[in-house]
């Protein structure tokens, strides 16, 4: 075991981190000792299981990390900063949208960050699983997919590799109640990311645009799949899914509506939102959850 100690810039609340991750049952939180167990995937296939935990407060956030051996330490280190997103502050962030109509669920969730999902194609996966279902219902379809075909280590759930995806046939997917279409999707995209003809890493580097370009020629990504991905995959801040229907039901309650608003309303509601509309996203589906 080797173990790491961080300080980063305040407010960032782990707490309400650990709140929202603890909504997947993937996720292996402990709530009580303010820490989760985070799968870090290797480039072998193998995997090692992370421990982060809090040991400072809102204003002055400190971490413990956990690894399991000194090898690549760095790289593994520089990993969760990136997934915790320790190296963006939220003062600013902060500050703006107090001058905003978002003021009341930016004061009361304040300190939330944005996390990424623990693996980029796992993140992928994750939101076609999603796509058109409510949430307790996505998040069991995912579970029954992840505990099937997936792996365990030390409690962690591990996602199927997309090799391992790409081997599995339509029908055995259709017993876990997934639709044909969500199942050819699926297996559709571990076979691209299998075969190197979608190469996450080399996309990660694109510009927002660029990659819904690419993300959408596939097959089962639309847009909505595609803003997901730069959201919660790769920590863009400046994203806005208006086709979402929990931001819309967020505005609607917000702002007092007696309908969901539409998209010329999404757009103008956002438009003082700019360039941290990724903020103004996770911060109006936390004040639903």
């Amino acid at each position: 075991m080797v173990t790491r100690n961080v300080r980063i810039e305040g407010p960032y609340n782990f707490d309400r981190v650990l709140d929202r991750l603890s909504l997947d049952p993937l996720n292996a939180v402990d709530g009580e000792d303010r820490s989760v167990k985070v799968p870090y995937y290797l480039p072998n296939g193998e995997g090692e299981v992370i421990k982060v935990q809090a040991v400072g407060t809102t204003e002055e956030p400190e971490f413990t990390i956990t690894f399991e051996n000194d090898e690549h330490l760095e790289k593994k280190h520089s990993r969760i900063a990136e997934i915790f997103q320790w190296h963006k502050g939220l003062h600013d962030v902060h500050e703006h949208f107090l001058q905003t109509e978002l003021k009341p669920i930016f004061e009361e969730h304040a300190g939330t960050p944005i996390v990424l999902e623990f693996d980029p194609f796992a993140s992928i996966v994750k939101s076609i699983i999603h796509q058109q279902l409510n949430l307790k219902f996505a998040f069991t379809l995912t579970h029954r997919f992840v505990t099937t075909y997936g792996w365990q280590k030390d409690g962690v759930w591990f996602y199927p590799s997309p090799e391992k995806t790409a081997s599995l046939k339509v029908e055995d997917l259709r017993e876990l109640q997934f639709s044909q279409r969500k199942a050819e999707y699926v297996i559709g995209l571990g076979q691209k990311v299998a075969s190197g003809e979608l190469n996450l890493e080399a996309l990660a580097h694109e510009t927002d645009e660029a990659i819904i370009k690419e993300l959408t020629k596939i097959r089962g990504i639309g847009p909505w799949t595609a803003q997901s991905y730069l959201l919660f995959g790769l920590g863009r801040p400046n994203l806005f899914p208006t086709a979402d229907i929990g931001i819309q039901n967020a505005i609607k309650i917000l702002f007092n509506m007696d309908r969901k608003p539409t998209q010329e309303e999404l757009e103008q509601f956002s438009s003082p939102w700019h360039p941290y509309l990724s903020y103004a996203s996770l911060y109006l589906w936390r004040s639903i959850e």
